[in-house]
């Protein structure tokens, strides 16, 4: 497969202290790390494209460890994830689909005992085009309080051979979440889910 050729990165960090209601003592922390590739498969169909998640893990495993530096370095603090892909226009889709394992794993990896499901999303676009990324719990998909979504994106990105990747981590739940469900402090970890 080809070699990855990296453009450009980005890292994205808000400190949040509130949403209107009284701030809190420590913020939330919101990050996201973006990378810019080369497209290998644009402007043309190519049915085996599979073996390119096996070169972008490496990428994947960086770019997690970049995000978790900027926010501070601990695993232990990170209590919500979400990754996701912007393809240029002469991609498809299906190349975006790509970063599921290497971008998932990776944060799964440098987590430690993380068990929940990464949440994600994907789509086609050219420059500027601007990416909802959603997030939820670490530990369990079902934690209310942490379902939440980080808006990613590059002025200049992607190119339409290009590729924007980009993995969010968060340092809890929504700075003032009240609508009940189920709460970190209640996580079994026996499924991912509850």
């Amino acid at each position: 497969m080809p070699e990855i050729a990296v453009r450009k990165y980005a890292v994205t960090v808000e400190e949040i202290f509130h949403e209107g209601g009284p701030a809190a003592t420590t913020p939330l922390l919101r990050g996201a790390a973006l990378v810019v590739i080369a497209n290998p498969f644009a402007g043309r169909f190519v049915q085996d494209i599979q073996g390119f998640m096996d070169d972008l893990k490496p990428l994947g495993l960086s770019l997690a460890k970049r995000l978790l530096g900027t926010l501070g370095g601990d695993p232990k603090a990170i209590q919500g994830y979400g990754k996701g892909a912007i393809v240029g226009a002469a991609g498809e889709l299906e190349h975006g689909a790509l970063w599921h394992v290497p971008g998932g794993y990776a944060m799964r990896e440098i987590l430690g005992d993380a068990r929940a499901i990464v949440p994600s999303t994907k789509k086609v676009g050219g420059p500027g085009t601007r990416l909802d990324i959603p997030v939820t719990h670490v530990n369990a998909s079902y934690v209310r309080s942490h379902f939440d979504s980080f808006e990613v994106g590059i002025t200049d990105a992607p190119r339409a051979d290009e590729m924007l990747l980009a993995l969010v981590m968060t340092t809890g739940s929504r700075i003032h979440a009240r609508v009940g469900g189920l709460k970190a402090s209640e996580i079994k970890g026996e499924d991912g889910l509850r």
